[in-house]
C-alpha cells in the first residue's frame, strides 16, 4: 500500500482553521513511462516502457507491473493492482516489452489495455523466473513451448545471443486459437530472419530458428494443439526429427495450466527431468504465467 504524500505547510500559507486542507495526490511508485502500444487483436496487445537504470535481468524473467487501484471509499487511499508479466525484451535492450491479453472484466488488465504513450505505470525492478539459461543442463536442441501470451518469454529469449551460443537449434512453437493471435510470434521472427546482425547467429540457411505456429479454431495450414501433435509425432514427422532425447533435447514451457501439466508428463515421459536455478536440469515451466 502506497502513503498519500503528507501536506506540508509554509510560511506563506499558514494553516486556518476556515479552509479545508487541499486533498493530497497518490504519487505512483517505481513509476516508468510507455513509450509504445500495439493492438494485435481485440484480446491482444503489445507495449514498450522506459527501462530503470538499475534493473538487470536475465532474458526470459519476469516482473511485477501493474497500475495504481481506485481510491478506497473510507480512507482515500490507493493500492497498487500489480500483476506478473515475462519482458519480451531482450537483456541488452534499453527499453522494456511486454505483451498482455485483454480481459475485458479484469482488475488490471480492463484498465492496463487503454494506456497510452506518456502514460505512466509501476514497474518493480525485481526479476526472478525460471525459464532462464541457468536452469537448463548443456544441450543441443532447444524446445520453447509457448500458447497465447506465453510466447512473450521467448521473445526474450529468441532475441538473445547466448540462445544460438548455446545450442545448435531452436523450435519455437506457439499454439494459439486464431491466425491473428500469431502475428506477435510471426513477425517477430520475420524481423530477426531479416536482421542482418541475427542472421550470423542463425546461421548461413537461418536454419538455426525454427518457427512451428499451430491454431485450434480457425482454419490454418496447421492445426492442433501441440500435446497432441507431439504425442502423435506429427510434430517429428514435420521438421525431420526423431525424437526427443535426454542426452540432447532441452525445454521451457510457458502458457496455460494445461498446457504445462500435459507437456510436463510428455517430457518426463522422454526422461527429461525438471530443473530450477538451483538445480539445472532438462526442461524449466513457467508456474507464475498463465494466460
Amino acid at each position: 500500500m502506497t502513503e498519500q504524500t503528507p501536506v506540508t505547510q509554509t510560511d506563506a500559507t499558514p494553516a486556518t482553521s476556515a479552509a479545508p486542507s487541499p486533498k493530497a495526490t497518490p504519487t505512483l511508485p517505481d513509476a516508468q513511462v510507455v513509450t509504445s502500444v500495439k493492438h494485435w487483436t481485440d484480446r491482444l496487445f503489445s507495449f514498450r516502457v522506459s527501462r530503470p537504470q538499475s534493473l538487470r535481468f536475465r532474458s526470459g524473467e519476469f516482473v511485477m507491473i501493474g497500475l495504481m487501484g481506485d481510491p478506497d471509499p473510507k480512507t482515500g487511499r490507493q493500492k497498487p493492482l500489480l500483476r506478473a508479466y515475462s519482458i519480451a525484451s531482450p537483456s541488452w535492450d534499453e527499453e522494456l516489452e511486454f505483451y498482455s491479453i485483454k480481459v475485458q472484466d479484469g482488475p488490471l488488465t480492463s484498465r492496463l489495455q487503454h494506456i497510452q504513450p506518456g502514460d505512466e505505470l509501476i514497474l518493480r525492478p525485481k526479476p526472478v523466473g525460471t525459464l532462464v539459461h541457468d536452469a537448463l543442463l548443456p544441450g543441443k536442441r532447444l524446445w520453447l513451448f509457448a500458447t497465447g501470451t506465453g510466447i512473450a518469454p521467448f521473445a526474450s529469449l529468441i532475441r538473445d545471443p547466448e540462445t544460438f551460443e548455446n545450442y545448435d537449434q531452436i523450435i519455437l512453437t506457439h499454439t494459439c486459437r486464431d491466425v491473428a493471435e500469431l502475428d506477435y510470434g510471426r513477425e517477430l521472427v520475420d524481423s530477426l530472419r531479416s536482421d542482418e546482425m541475427m542472421q550470423e547467429l542463425l546461421g548461413d540457411g537461418l536454419d538455426k530458428l525454427t518457427y512451428y505456429p499451430t491454431t485450434t479454431r480457425e482454419e490454418s495450414p496447421r492445426m492442433g494443439r501441440i500435446t497432441d501433435l507431439l504425442r502423435n509425432g506429427t510434430v517429428f514427422a514435420d521438421l525431420g526429427i526423431d525424437s526427443i532425447s535426454a542426452e540432447t533435447d532441452r525445454a521451457m514451457v510457458c502458457g496455460s495450466m494445461g498446457l504445462n501439466t500435459d507437456i510436463k508428463e510428455i517430457l518426463e515421459g522422454y526422461g527429461l527431468r525438471e530443473g530450477a536455478n538451483s538445480d539445472p536440469a532438462e526442461y524449466v515451466v513457467e508456474k507464475a504465467f498463465v494466460g
